[in-house]
């Protein structure tokens, strides 16, 4: 697999951090400045000779730029001049290497948390989401259409991925409950996700398997898993405990997925796609607590390195 780090556009310490744990590759955040042109070969190409420069290879973008996105989600007038200007992302993409966009189709509300200050292991502070504690700040929309819109971005931009070899990584709702006020959610289930990744049919077309979604849904990761292993494309390494309605992350080591089974389980059906950690907690001595600090991505970075040493070890074991 491919270690990679989540990190921003400008320098911050989470890149010393991603070198000095040893990470060479990069899912990158790319500038939500008005400055910077994403139909621009340019722009991009400095934003990439800055990571490479340091080391990083960028190898994943996420997410789908939200300028764009969220055009595209809500299928507003401005839907056609998004998708265009997605279209012309691709071309860039190709001629840097960056062969995989994350992207998700939860419109109006993103990924959502009721609760910033849950208590973890020792005290470090992690985020949770409870359905009672929801509080409606959005505009309506409905499952129907949303799989209109859905569609109509996927035949759009379906025959431009493979063109230029991009994978589209879509991810699930998180939470994955089919409602939050009046915003229905359509990724929620296994099945929605099998049903919108074979809506075209497509090898670029895939999934970003963000381990703990689908385990929030209540879908069993031991059948999920190999079922889908031809279309995983990008990991969320994520941990967690409860239900989507209930549930709270974890240290990676500590919530309800078998961490170190679930790795091995990957390597086995040789799912070989860049690997992130994911919604870390924060730790004693930092403040903002949004799932994507510094330091809870040393401890997570560290535990998977070192899971994936043991799959390593194991495979060499079996020759």
């Amino acid at each position: 697999m491919i270690l990679t780090d989540y990190l921003r556009s400008e320098k911050d310490l989470t890149w010393d951090f991603a070198k000095q744990c040893g990470v060479d590759h990069g899912v990158i955040r790319l500038p939500e400045t008005p400055d910077f042109d994403l139909c621009d070969r340019s722009h991009w190409q400095s934003v990439y000779k800055a990571f490479d420069d340091y080391g990083i290879k960028p190898v994943v973008i996420e997410p789908m730029p939200n300028s764009l996105h969220d055009h595209i989600k809500a299928g507003d007038c401005f839907r056609d001049e998004s998708i265009e200007k997605v279209i012309k992302m691709l071309p860039i993409m190709d001629s840097l290497n960056i062969r995989t966009i994350c992207f998700n189709f939860m419109a109006h509300v993103g990924w959502c948390r009721t609760n910033h200050v849950v208590k973890e292991r020792g005290g470090a502070l992690v985020t949770g989401f409870d359905i009672d504690d929801y509080e409606e700040t959005a505009s309506a929309i409905t499952e129907e259409q949303l799989w209109d819109n859905y569609m109509y971005f996927i035949k759009a931009v379906m025959p431009y991925a493979k063109r230029y070899g991009i994978r589209f990584a879509l991810h699930p709702d998180d939470p994955p409950v089919p409602k939050l006020g009046n915003v229905s959610r359509i990724m929620i289930s296994h099945e929605n996700i099998k049903k919108a990744v074979a809506a075209v049919r497509s090898d670029y077309l895939g999934i970003t398997m963000c381990q703990a979604c689908w385990q929030m849904m209540g879908e069993n990761l031991y059948d999920v898993i190999p079922e889908m292993k031809e279309k995983i494309f990008f990991i969320h390494f994520r941990n967690a405990s409860g239900n989507k309605y209930h549930f709270h992350e974890t240290f990676h080591d500590n919530g309800d997925i078998k961490m170190g089974e679930i790795l091995s389980l990957y390597e086995s059906c040789g799912i070989d796609v860049p690997i992130r950690v994911d919604h870390v907690p924060t730790m004693a001595g930092e403040k903002e607590n949004t799932g994507y600090t510094a330091l809870g991505r040393l401890y997570a970075i560290g535990y998977l390195k070192g899971l994936l040493e043991g799959c390593c070890v194991k495979n060499e074991n079996r020759i």
